[in-house]
């Protein structure tokens, strides 16, 4: 029967079959990835979750009844994976992160189940495109950058390697803002995720939990067993509603659980407050409560602020270490091999009162004495550093501190006690070490240190590049490794290769495909790419690598025209810098040097140089003022250079506003040069990077973070490698570093800073760019002075060679294969087998109703 002849009313059961046979029977027809009955369960949908007719459909129709026939077949999957780890008794991680930014779910989940090929010849049955259906899902902005993008890698690598594991997170209302760019400047609106409803998730109100604010401590001394108890009372509960979403494996039967939580308050409504007209106060305690869940990180420039924080990091941790508890407890009495079942990954300080919270629960819900308890919670906890800014590293107000979680407090000074015993016998009088070391840092005003907090608990502390672990060993946490030496291991990042190159590059997977003569190497053994290298000659297989990139780029240029109003040139270089803003990224730096570039063409019109163009976007924290004005700085470079009828085809510059995965999915596979520029010993890793060199960019980048392992890994000859490293940054810094030598030494940085400062890109305005002119001169924070001569001469030289479009292909190659070991899939082998001990557990389909 063909799909467009299918009737959308479900047959009758066949005589003589029973109703639970033709259950079960339905259930096998929505778990199938068979063409036809995908077809069938679409148009299904159309008719009785959409209730639309197929003549009146709309994209977004076609879209929500796809993504619930995709879900069903999800949901027959993911309850077979639950009963499957539930009947094995495996142990599971589960990882801790606030944000978990996953991105669009349909094309991927298509690709997965392989059914792509059959939702695009649906789609076109009926006179849709696919990429327009695709279109029409929200994007989920729940993470800022790399931390969020990370965590969502490793959650589709634990899937694919059918390893048992839990995401837990925020489901935030609203995620990260929507960014619009307005007269240059970066605007923030809300970013309503899921006003068209997400079809991809399941409330499990039967799971909630509540967690608890404010109070007090109350001691009381058990007579019987002689130990003396802690009562947490008067406090204000928080409930937490799990919703679940499915996390599909490629190409494989296994669908792990990422449960993030919203807050409810315990009472909605108080109807005696309304009756007496106070409609405020009637539904006060609803609004206070789910602020907790309401937006991806509130600004923190307030007290107000940052104890929002404060509470959502709590909130998630405490609804999931009880989830946790209550799953382990359901095949166990005894908390004797807790840490046999259960491994917790802390990704970054964020969710690290884990650690209170875990003994709090042990000690005082669970009655374990605190040794045990404290045995149980190092043996459990693995806590990942992802930076090496002192800003970063979390440190909360005692005071706010102990109002908001007493008795945390009470938990984290005693194991802070304790501790500083096992410092003194070790060191002997060394009181600043002591100070050094504490969980509480002593001044002006008294502070916990999260980070201190999580490296005194967890049993593995890991860093994500070779140099950034050497950099938390030899400074960020010495004083620790110093005690503690085995606890510390690295962990370099990686990406996953389905979201990647398989659904970001279509063609490129394509031709990978053709040219290594089976699609093995997208299988979970992404070092079959190491091939490619043989092919780093041939003619034919350069040329079509060309081909291409340059249909990514066409693909891009209407994105960006759209967003922009700028119609990019199609046969420039194009170079991209996509990431979050920051002063250490030195977005500022790349600006300077188009600008020094864009006053060589106009000063002589006649000079050769190769077509460029020049890609950025990435959102600035809404406080961060100095890196919003770095944005408003590139827009107006920007109108200025793309309004010049003189570099006209031969420079172009755009902001594209609002970067999200789906943008980067955009971005990346079209560019040609990756600009990882940071200042040596800023970056932890970077994952962009590893993005653009596994799709055939190559990389113009200093020393710092995973950029060190990709030149290794590609050639130091298809890497653009520029300025100081971390010995020569220390070095400047510790001979007094003075940027306006640099500055005197460069014309070039001396034109572009009095250009800036003139007004000349501003209107006229003089004072518009000050601040940014004067950090420069004055102290510049990330040597971005002290760097730009060795910047803007390397640059150059990637431009030129550029001019071989076979030797650049050529490169590009060896970029490709040598980014295959920057594979989420091989990070997280290394998880699973150095730190969480998880092993494989393959899901058994036959385990459920219906299964097949």
């Amino acid at each position: 029967m063909s799909v467009n002849s299918w009737s959308a009313d479900p047959p009758a059961p066949p005589k003589g079959e029973t109703t639970s046979e033709a259950s079960a029977q339905i259930t096998g027809k929505r778990s199938t990835v068979d063409a036809i009955d995908f077809g069938r369960a679409v148009l299904e949908h159309l008719t009785h979750t959409c209730a639309k007719e197929l003549r009146d459909a709309s994209a977004l129709d076609l879209y929500q009844a796809m993504a619930h026939t995709v879900r069903d077949r999800l949901v027959h999957r993911w309850l077979a994976t639950q009963r499957t780890y539930f009947e094995h008794d495996v142990k599971r991680a589960y990882y801790l992160s606030s944000e978990f930014l996953t991105g669009r779910s349909l094309g991927l989940c298509l690709l997965n189940l392989d059914l792509y090929g059959a939702a695009e010849t649906l789609a076109a049955q009926h006179g849709f495109d696919l990429g327009d259906v695709l279109e029409r899902e929200g994007d989920p902005g729940l993470g800022n950058g790399g931390l969020g993008r990370l965590a969502a890698c490793f959650m589709d690598s634990l899937a694919t390697l059918e390893l048992p594991a839990v995401g837990y997170g925020i489901r935030y209302d609203f995620g990260m803002f929507e960014q619009s760019i307005e007269d240059g400047r970066q605007v923030e609106r809300h970013d309503n995720w899921l006003h068209l409803g997400n079809p991809w998730e399941l409330p499990r109100h039967e799971d909630a939990q509540t967690v608890k604010f404010y109070g007090r401590v109350e001691m009381r001394h058990d007579s019987a067993t002689g130990r003396l108890y802690a009562d947490w009372v008067d406090a204000r509960p928080v409930v937490g509603l799990p919703y679940d979403s499915f996390i599909v494996g490629h190409r494989v039967n296994n669908v792990n659980t990422l449960r993030l939580w919203a807050a409810r308050a315990t009472r909605d409504f108080d109807l005696q407050f309304f009756n007496e007209g106070d409609y405020r106060r009637a539904v006060e305690e609803k609004i206070d409560t789910e602020n907790i869940s309401k937006v991806l990180y509130p600004n923190d420039q307030s007290d107000e602020g940052r104890e929002l924080r404060l509470k959502q990091q709590y909130f998630f941790v405490g609804c999931s270490i009880a989830d946790i508890i209550k799953r382990y407890k359901q095949n166990h009495t005894s908390f004797d091999g807790f840490a046999d079942k259960v491994a917790i990954q802390l990704n970054d300080t964020h969710p690290s009162i884990g650690v209170a919270e875990l003994m709090r629960v042990l000690v005082d819900l669970e009655g374990l004495d605190w040794d045990m308890a404290w045995s149980i919670t190092e043996k459990t906890f693995g806590y990942t550093n992802h930076t090496l800014l002192p800003e970063a590293l979390e440190r909360w107000p005692v005071a706010m501190f102990g109002r908001l979680l007493p008795r945390h407090l009470q938990i984290i000074f005693e194991i802070n006690q304790r501790f500083l015993r096992q410092v003194q016998t070790r060191w002997p009088g060394d009181d600043d070490r002591l100070r050094r070391m504490s969980i509480i840092e002593e001044g002006h005003r008294q502070q916990v240190r999260m980070a201190n907090l999580a490296t005194v608990a967890a049993h593995s502390v890991n860093g994500v590049a070779a140099l950034h672990t050497e950099l938390i060993k030899s400074q960020l946490l010495s004083d620790f490794y110093e005690l503690w030496p085995d606890k510390f291991n690295n962990k370099t990042n990686g990406v996953t290769p389905r979201r990647w190159l398989l659904y970001a590059n279509p063609l490129l997977t394509r031709l990978i495909t053709t040219t290594l003569g089976s699609s093995e190497w997208i299988d979970r053994d992404l070092s079959r790419l190491r091939e490619l290298a043989a092919f780093a000659d041939d003619p034919d297989f350069l040329d079509a690598l060309w081909d291409v990139k340059q249909e990514n780029k066409r693909a891009l240029i209407p994105v960006v025209q759209r967003r922009t109003g700028v119609e990019l040139p199609v046969d420039a270089m194009f170079v991209a810098q996509v990431k979050r803003i920051h002063e250490y990224k030195r977005q500022l730096l790349a600006c300077l040097q188009i600008i020094g570039h864009y006053m060589a063409i106009k000063r002589d019109p006649s000079l050769d140089t190769v077509p460029r163009v020049y890609v950025f976007a990435g959102k600035a924290a809404p406080g961060y003022t100095m890196a919003k004005l770095h944005i408003r700085l590139l827009n107006d470079v920007a109108a200025v250079i793309n309004a010049d009828p003189v570099v006209r085809g031969r420079l172009a510059m755009v902001f594209v506003p609002n970067y999200g995965v789906s943008l980067a999915q955009g971005i990346i596979p079209a560019a040609d040069l990756s600009v990882q520029i940071s200042t040596a010993g800023k970056e932890a890793s970077g994952t962009s990077n590893m993005k653009f060199a596994l799709n055939g960019a190559l990389t113009i980048g200093t020393l710092d973070g995973a950029n060190i392992e990709i030149r290794d890994a590609v050639g130091h000859d298809n890497f653009f490698l520029f300025g100081m490293d971390t010995r020569q940054v220390a070095a400047q810094w510790a001979a007094g570093y003075d940027p306006r030598a640099f500055i005197d030494k460069s014309p070039v940085l001396t034109e572009v800073l009095d250009l800036i400062g003139s007004g000349f890109f501003s209107l006229g305005e003089r004072d518009r760019f000050k601040p940014i002119v004067n950090s420069l001169r004055d102290h510049d924070g990330f040597m971005v002075c002290a760097d730009f001569e060795s910047y803007r001469i390397c640059e150059a030289l990637a431009g030129d060679a550029y001019r071989d479009r076979r030797d650049w292909s050529r490169r590009a190659v060896l970029n490709i294969a040598g980014a295959s070991q920057f594979s989420s899939d091989n990070t997280i082998r290394q998880y699973a087998e150095e730190i969480w001990k998880i092993t494989r557990c393959k899901t058994d389909l036959s385990l459920i109703d219906g299964g097949r």
